[in-house]
C-alpha cells in the first residue's frame, strides 16, 4: 500500500465568507498538489519524494501561505520557512527567515542531504543555497496584491477575532511509499505582520514536522507557538509507538487534549506504518487532502 495526506492550513475563512469561486480555487490547488504526490509514489518513487512534489506545488500556488503566496511580516517583507524528515533515518532539513529562495522546501531537503546539519537560518541559509544552486527571486515575487491587502488590515487592528486565522497558515505532506518508509514537509510563511524574526513551528523538528518509520509521519498547521511548546508533532508519534495506541488515539490526545487546553488551536495530518490516515484539527477548518493506492481520494476544507 502507498499513500499520501496533504494540507494547506487550518483556521481557513468561514463558510460564509468563502465564495463558491474561492472554493472551487483552493480544492484545485490541492488537487494539483494532492497528484502530484501520488504520481511519485504510484511508480514507485520514495515517500520523501512524493512529499516534496506535493508542497513545492502548494509553494508555487498563490493562494496558500507557502513559498509565491506567504504572508508578509510587519515591514512587508516576506520571510519563509520550511522542514522535511525521512522516517527511514531520521534525517531531516529545516530553514528559517528565507526572503530569496523560491521554494524553500527544496533547500530544507538540501540541508538535510548536503550539509552536515539539520537547520539554517536567514543569510546563512540563502548563502548555502547560492552554492547549492537553488533558484533565487526578488522578495516581491512572493507579495501578492492578497498578502498586501491583508498586511494592511492587520496594520490598522482590523484582523478580529472572527478572522484572525487568516493569518495563519502552513501546507505540508505526509506520505507512505510502497518500500514501507514514512516522510514529512512542511512549508509556510508564518503569521502576517509578525515582527521581531518571529519563527513558528514548521521549520522545528518535533513540533510542526516529524516523521519515524516506528510511529508515524505528523505535518501540523495553525498557532505556531502552541506546537512548539507541546512539541505536537513529535508526541503524537511517541504515543503511538510507546503507548501501542492507535494514531487517531494520540492525534486527539495531543491536539485536542495538552494543546487545546492551553488555547491553541490547529490541525496536523499523519500517517502510520500500517496506512492509517488521520486529518484533524480544532479549528473551523482546514484545507486537506489525502490519496491512497486502495482508491481513497478526498479532498475537502470544512468538516
Amino acid at each position: 500500500m502507498f499513500a499520501i495526506a496533504i494540507h494547506g492550513g487550518a483556521g481557513t475563512l468561514s463558510r460564509n465568507d468563502m465564495s463558491a469561486e474561492q472554493e472551487k480555487d483552493y480544492r484545485a490547488g490541492l488537487a494539483a498538489a494532492l497528484d502530484a504526490g501520488y504520481a511519485v509514489l504510484a511508480r514507485g518513487g520514495a515517500s520523501l519524494d512524493a512529499v516534496i512534489a506535493a508542497v513545492h506545488v502548494l509553494e508555487d500556488n498563490p493562494l496558500f501561505n507557502a513559498g509565491r503566496g506567504a504572508v508578509l511580516n510587519r515591514d512587508g517583507v516576506a520571510e519563509l520557512d520550511a522542514s522535511v524528515m525521512n522516517g527511514k533515518t531520521l534525517s531531516a532539513g529545516a530553514v528559517s527567515g528565507l526572503q530569496h529562495v523560491k521554494n524553500p522546501i527544496e533547500l530544507a531537503r538540501l540541508v538535510m542531504e548536503k550539509s552536515p546539519h539539520v537547520m539554517l537560518v536567514g543569510a546563512g541559509a540563502e548563502e548555502f543555497a547560492r552554492t547549492q544552486g537553488v533558484e533565487m527571486v526578488p522578495n516581491e515575487y512572493f507579495r501578492t496584491p492578497a498578502r498586501q491587502k491583508q498586511l494592511e488590515r492587520n496594520l490598522r487592528g482590523a484582523i478580529t477575532k472572527e478572522n484572525e486565522l487568516q493569518a495563519f497558515g502552513t501546507v505540508g505532506a505526509v506520505a507512505l511509499d510502497l518500500a514501507g518508509d514514512l516522510a514529512a514537509a512542511t512549508s509556510t510563511g508564518g503569521m502576517t505582520g509578525k515582527r521581531w524574526g518571529r519563527v513558528g513551528d514548521s521549520p522545528i523538528i518535533g513540533a510542526g514536522t516529524y516523521a519515524n518509520n516506528e510511529s508515524c509521519a505528523v505535518s501540523a498547521t495553525g498557532w505556531g507557538e502552541y506546537f512548539i511548546r507541546t512539541v505536537v508533532a513529535h508526541d503524537i508519534c511517541a504515543q503511538k509507538e510507546y503507548l501501542k495506541i492507535p494514531l487517531s488515539q494520540a492525534v486527539d490526545n495531543v491536539l485536542n487534549g495538552k494543546m487545546k487546553k492551553l488555547g491553541g488551536d490547529g490541525g496536523v495530518i499523519a500517517i502510520d506504518a500500517q496506512g492509517e490516515i488521520v486529518l484533524e484539527f480544532n479549528s473551523e477548518g482546514m484545507f486537506r487532502g489525502v490519496a491512497t493506492s486502495k482508491g481513497r481520494r478526498e479532498i475537502a476544507i470544512y468538516r
